[in-house]
Order: C-alpha cells, then sequence, then structure tokens
C-alpha cells in the first residue's frame, strides 16, 4: 500500500532526477555534467584516502607504545604527533617542491615553494602526499625508542621530511631519474618505507642500544637480553589501525576515484597482511617453540610493506608469495639484527620497513603480470615471462635509496651525536623519558622501574 509519505518522497526523488544535468539536452552538456561527477568522486577519494593514512599514525604511536617500557609512553605519543606535526610545516615549505616540482637533471623538484599560487588539484595531492611524508619520518621514532633527546627528535624530523624523503621521492614519484628508467613502487615500498627502515637503521646504529640491552659475559661473549614491552593489546590494536589504513595508502594511490583497479589493490593487500601474519607465526613457532604474538603482528605489517610496491601490477596469488615470504623473513631479519649485528630496534623496524621494503620493491620484478604490466607501463616480472630487465630496475633503484638514505641520515645523526643532543643521559633513561624529557607519567599512580 502506498503511503502519503512514500509518494511525496517519491515525487521529491523524481524532482531531483530532473534537475541533474546529465538529462539536459544535447551530449556536451551531459559530457560535461559526467566529468564534474568523476572529478569529484576523485577528490572526495582522494581525501578520504589520505585521511585513512594520517590514521596510520595512531596505528604508529599504539604499536611502538605497546612493544616498548610503560616509563617511555608519554614521550612516545609526543613523538607521534610531533613528527606529522613538524613534518607537515616542513613539507609544504620545502619537501613538497623539491618532490613534485619542476624536474632538475632527473635530481629533484624546484618549483612550488612554501605551497604558494597552488590550485585545487595541487592541495589535493599536498594532502595525500603530505601524510606519507609523515609516515617515512615516524618509522625511525621506534628503533630510536627510549633513549633519543626528544629535541633531537624534532631536528631529525623536519631534515627527513624537508630534505632526505622528498629527494629520492623525486627520482621515482616525481619524474625523475629513476622514474625515467622505468622503477616501479606503486605505494611506496621504497619511497616510504625503505626510506623510514634505513634512516632508522643509521639511527640506531649511532645512537647505541639501551642500558641493558647487550650484557658482556665473563667468557666475553654478548648477552642479548630481551626487553620486552609493558602492552601487548596496545600494540595489537595499533597493527589493525595500521592495516585499516594501509587500505588508503595502497588503494588511494590510484589518486582516482574511478579506477577499477582499486579492488584489486585492496584484494592484493588484505592477502599479503594476512600471508605475512600466518608466515611469522609459524615461523616463530618453530625457531622459538611457541607462536610469538609481535612476531607475528610484524608479519602482518611486513606483509603490507612488502606489498605496496607491486599491489596494482600483481594477482592474488602473488600477492598471498609475497607476503608468505615477507612474514618469514621479518623474523629471520629482526633476530639477525638483534642476536648477529647486536643494533637495538624496540620494535623492530629496520626489518619490516627497510628490509621488507625491499624485498617488495624488487618483488615487482619478480611478480608482476603481463596485464599489471601493462597498466603499470613496465615489463612482466621474472615469474611471467618478462625476463630480468624489470628486476635489474627494481634492484638498482632499492640499492640507490638505500646508499642515498644511508649516507644522508648517517650525517644527520652523526652531527646530532657529535653535538650532544641525540641521546639522553644514563639517569634520564633509567627514570625513564615521560619524567626526564615531559615532566609527566602516562600511567596516574604507576611506579617506575628502571625494568618496566
Amino acid at each position: 500500500m502506498i503511503t502519503k509519505r512514500k509518494l511525496i518522497l517519491g515525487m521529491i526523488f523524481l524532482l531531483s532526477l530532473s534537475s541533474v544535468p546529465l538529462f539536459c539536452e544535447g551530449d556536451g552538456e551531459a559530457l560535461n555534467a559526467i566529468s564534474d561527477l568523476q572529478g569529484a568522486l576523485t577528490m572526495v577519494w582522494v581525501i578520504v584516502a589520505a585521511a585513512l593514512v594520517f590514521f596510520m599514525q595512531a596505528g604508529f604511536a599504539m604499536v611502538e607504545t605497546g612493544l616498548t617500557r610503560a616509563k617511555n609512553a608519554s614521550n612516545i605519543m609526543m613523538k607521534n604527533l610531533m613528527d606529522f606535526c613538524m613534518g607537515a610545516i616542513a613539507f609544504m615549505f620545502t619537501g613538497f617542491a623539491i618532490m613534485f616540482g619542476a624536474d632538475q637533471s632527473g635530481l629533484f623538484g624546484t618549483t612550488g615553494w612554501f605551497l604558494s599560487s597552488a590550485s585545487f588539484e595541487t592541495l589535493k595531492m599536498f594532502m595525500f602526499q603530505v601524510v606519507f611524508a609523515a609516515t617515512a619520518a615516524t618509522i625511525v621514532s621506534g628503533s630510536m625508542a627510549e633513549r633519543t633527546k626528544f629535541s633531537a627528535y624534532m631536528i631529525y624530523s623536519v631534515f627527513i621530511s624537508a630534505l632526505i624523503y622528498p629527494i629520492s621521492g623525486h627520482w621515482i614519484w616525481g619524474g625523475g631519474w629513476l622514474a625515467n628508467l622505468g622503477f616501479h613502487d606503486f605505494a611506496g615500498s621504497t619511497v616510504v618505507h625503505s626510506v623510514g627502515g634505513w634512516a632508522a637503521l643509521m639511527g640506531a646504529i649511532l645512537i647505541g642500544p639501551r642500558i641493558g640491552k647487550y650484557l658482556k659475559t665473563k667468557n666475553g661473549k654478548t648477552e642479548v637480553r630481551a626487553i620486552p614491552g609493558h602492552n601487548m593489546p596496545l600494540a595489537a590494536l595499533g597493527v589493525f589501525i595500521l592495516w585499516f589504513g594501509w587500505f588508503g595508502f595502497n588503494a588511494g594511490s590510484t589518486v582516482d576515484g574511478n579506477a577499477p583497479q582499486i579492488a584489486s589493490i585492496a584484494v592484493t593487500t588484505t592477502l599479503a597482511a594476512a600471508a605475512g601474519a600466518i608466515a611469522a607465526l609459524f615461523t616463530s613457532w618453530i625457531l622459538f617453540k611457541k607462536p610469538d604474538t609481535s612476531m607475528s603482528l610484524n608479519g602482518a605489517l611486513a606483509g603490507l610493506v612488502a606489498i605496496t610496491a607491486p599491489t596494482a601490477v600483481v594477482n592474488p596469488g602473488g600477492a598471498v608469495i609475497i607476503g608468505l615470504i615477507a612474514g618469514i623473513l621479518v623474523v629471520l631479519s629482526v633476530e639477525f639484527f638483534d642476536k648477529v649485528l647486536h643494533i637495538d630496534d624496540p620494535v623492530g623496524a629496520i626489518s619490516v620497513h627497510g628490509v621488507c621494503g625491499a624485498f617488495g620493491t624488487l618483488a615487482v620484478g619478480l611478480f608482476a603480470t603481463p596485464e599489471g604490466a601493462e597498466y603499470a607501463g613496465i615489463k612482466a616480472g621474472l615469474f611471467f615471462g618478462g625476463g630480468l630487465e624489470q628486476l635489474g630496475i627494481q634492484a638498482l633503484g632499492a640499492v640507490s635509496v638505500f646508499a642515498w638514505v644511508a649516507v644522508t641520515a648517517g650525517i644527520l645523526f652523526g652531527v646530532l651525536k657529535v653535538l650532544g643532543i641525540l641521546r639522553v643521559s644514563v639517569k634520564e633513561e633509567m627514570m625513564g623519558l615521560d619524567i626526564s624529557e615531559h615532566g609527566n607519567e602516562s600511567y596516574s599512580g604507576f611506579q617506575v622501574f628502571s625494568n618496566q
């Protein structure tokens, strides 16, 4: 039975349709209306995707806080807040221009400083890219957690966002020399994650391990001491937030709300993350005789990082294989840096973002399907008959970015160390950075001990 309310709503609906330009006479007006609608959809999609990537800041904060000690939780919250705030301003002033300005010799951009006279399209692009820049900066925080001066953190966040990240980013996404060679990194396995991971490596090396992490025994050997985090549920929440935000990170990198590839990218992203967690779980189970929670969580992140470069050019089966390899690789890498090299990385950032980011970059040259390669304008992967050409280009890019970040981040952290502003004192580290750096506690009434 048609009620009066339904009849009125129906009439309103019909009247609204009659006002849509698509029904105007003349194909030109209809085509313009369709174009405007597609443009509006893309604008909304890109900004929503940027918001998802911004929400990943919360994920990084939760992961890092959960995997470190309670006495440093406020310090970690402050770092994850301020690396975005400082980095966003730095990226606006210089980073965006260096990364996306008019190309100079394939090395850096030269126009668009201070985001002046920017069109709506430019502002859309800036909004999406600034959250990526913040991601690269915040990765460093985890590897240097619990012993870095807050002032030093703000300084290197600015330098990474203003110079280190944008220059290598220009090579790949800004029309630089690697882009001209055919290097492919769809959403940033190298551009974002490896840059953050390799900067984290240099920072961890130069700042040194936390007090009590590596102890010399009487026979001259080094005992590796575990320093467990204080809140695994918080770390797990962070991983779920990151996984959620990654749909904006990867699928949003289409920067086109009308792209049919959005669906396939979301699928490959999901499958790689799931496979990474499974592989890390069983690898840790075999090595440690127990299914390790932190390793499984990092396995999901490893799968996400690894699929970020090839996500648009691989099929679902390839995504699963990439995730499985990344999940195994991250466990072995964490153990290698900790037990063999004695580089203290409290959250495994070097392995998750640096190592798995490099692997994901190489995976393009291995698993890119002919259809995916055609979409991206590159050669198919080795396992799909494309030969070694694309793999060689991907390897060149990964090595070049590693060299750039290792040198520049090494100089940056080396200068901060020489100036005496990189690391807190022994007393401050034992007290905890919440009290020594910020004058407050994260948990009211919490009694701080040196092992918490």
